[in-house]
């Protein structure tokens, strides 16, 4: 046990407005309840110090005390967008974060986090005179084949060894297809993965574009025809767009996604009835086949419209394809009269030997750290070489020979010793936690090396005024290594 200072958040002052708040409907349902729970047991003062060694921003003129890292984490979200407005002249930090700011602002968060974002974080705005996020909402945790990521099995994935075997854009159409409202978990079943990008955007959404796309560059050129086949189907499409729309706003992005692909389902089915294919091989049926292949290029057009927030990339290959930007607000017209490009290869399958190698990656990754890991046991690994300095910071210690007057041992103090130091002409009074090592009365009129330009630091005990220089002593016996705690290093 140690006394120790610290600084805390008065989160109390602020319980009436995140009562408020927390019933906005800035929360979803159940993390508002969730939260009642803290007002109900009553708001606590917060600690947000934490004492040295610790990672993060040390508190200003208060050196060794650190923030605690929840309170400067979310200070990030701003600073980065500071940052990004700073690069930005055309952008007013202001204007989003200022208190009666009406922009919409989102945190998306995992639901370990939730106190954090839901309670403390919307009172520091609070406090500061900023505005809150329009909304929290809160994601469950991501398992791999039903079970937390395991590092032996090579389930626990790096973004880096992922993208060395697959693309992006397969993973975020997963989680779309997956992903609700709620606070549920995410499962990122492998096999499912694979089966399901290939099934949905491989065979019934590119594929409708491959099957109909080279009779048109074919047979006409590119260019589809003047009229729509099939005007009420291609409403029926259209109409899509609102409700669509509407499920992605609400963050039912599984039930958009569900939609989307029963549009697939029957954009596929029409053109398997009308087959292209066959109708290629009649006489007279140039006008036909451009009519149905046409229909089939605008019901992708659709479909990836509708994918387009999901999958950039593909869509951008998608308009390149296409000769036009896609827009939501575009599906209302189709394409007609318009000259598309030579279609080529848009998106790939996923092989399942990628999936393999990315786990069997994975797994070496695993190996490696731990290799590292074992390898870094022993001293410097328990006591790590501090950071380099430059010769000029050495420069600056004023080490001095200084004779031990006196010294005995600290009521109350486990570790330290006092000592009445003759740096030369002058006497110091000198704390210093060897006692475990010294008999006090063996160190009177013996030299040591002192640090005569140390600032002074008020104690529990008193002023010390320097510092002994000392060192920790290793031992190695029978291939183990052993660290005392600490040596002082005196000049007989």
């Amino acid at each position: 046990m140690k006394d120790s200072v610290h600084f805390f958040f008065d989160l109390p002052q602020f319980g009436d407005m995140l009562q408020a708040w927390t019933k906005s409907g800035a929360l979803q349902e159940e993390m508002a309840n969730k939260m009642n729970e803290w007002f109900e047991s009553g708001l606590q003062q917060w600690d947000i110090s934490r004492d040295a060694p610790y990672f993060g921003f040390e508190i200003p003129g208060e050196p060794g005390k650190y923030f605690y890292v929840w309170l400067d984490a979310p200070i990030g979200y701003m600073g980065s967008f500071k940052n990004y407005c700073d690069k930005n002249s055309a952008v007013d930090f202001d204007e989003y974060w200022k208190k009666d700011s009406d922009a919409e602002l989102y945190h998306f968060i995992g639901k370990d986090i939730v106190y954090f974002h839901s309670l403390f974080w919307p009172a520091m705005l609070e406090g500061s005179g900023f505005r809150k996020p329009t909304n929290v909402f809160v994601h469950g945790y991501v398992t791999v084949n039903g079970a937390k990521m395991s590092k032996s099995k090579g389930t626990f994935i790096k973004a880096s060894t992922y993208l060395k075997h697959l693309d992006p854009e397969c993973l975020r159409y997963y989680y779309t297809a997956k992903l609700n409202n709620r606070i549920d978990d995410l499962d990122l079943n492998l096999e499912d993965f694979v089966q399901r990008v290939n099934s949905d955007i491989v065979n019934k959404v590119v594929n409708l574009a491959s099957r109909n796309a080279g009779f048109i560059a074919k047979r006409f050129d590119g260019m589809l025809s003047a009229e729509c086949a099939e005007p009420a189907l291609y409403a029926e499409f259209a109409e899509a767009a609102e409700r669509i729309g509407d499920l992605y706003e609400k963050r039912e992005y599984n039930r958009a996604i569900r939609e989307i692909m029963a549009l697939a389902d029957k954009a596929n089915q029409y053109v398997d009835e009308k087959a292209p294919w066959v109708v290629a091989k009649e006489e007279g049926k140039d006008a036909e086949l451009q009519a149905i292949c046409t229909m089939g290029i605008n019901l992708f057009r659709v479909l990836m419209t509708y994918l387009k927030p999901v999958m950039p990339e593909l869509a951008a290959r998608s308009e390149a394809f296409l000769n036009e930007t896609m827009s939501w607000e575009g599906v209302a017209q189709p394409l007609t009269a318009h000259k598309v490009s030579a279609f080529k290869a848009l998106f790939n399958r996923i092989d399942p030997k990628n999936v393999e190698a990315m786990v069997e990656a994975s797994k070496e990754d695993a190996a490696a750290e731990k290799a590292v890991a074992e390898k870094a046991k022993g001293p410097l690994a328990d006591e790590p070489i501090a950071p380099e300095i430059e010769f000029d910071d050495f420069a600056k210690v004023d080490l001095r020979i200084a004779k031990i007057i006196s010294c005995e041992s600290v009521p109350k103090a486990d570790k330290l010793l006092k000592f009445q130091l003759d740096i030369g002409g002058e006497t110091r009074q000198v704390f210093s936690g060897i006692k475990s090592a010294y008999n006090p009365e063996d160190l009177i009129g013996k030299y040591t090396v002192v640090v005569a330009n140390l600032k002074p630091r008020k104690m529990k005990f008193g002023m010390s005024e320097g510092m002994i220089l000392a060192a920790g002593l290793v031992v190695k016996t029978c291939g183990c290594w052993n660290l005392t705690k600490v040596h002082s290093l005196v000049c007989v």
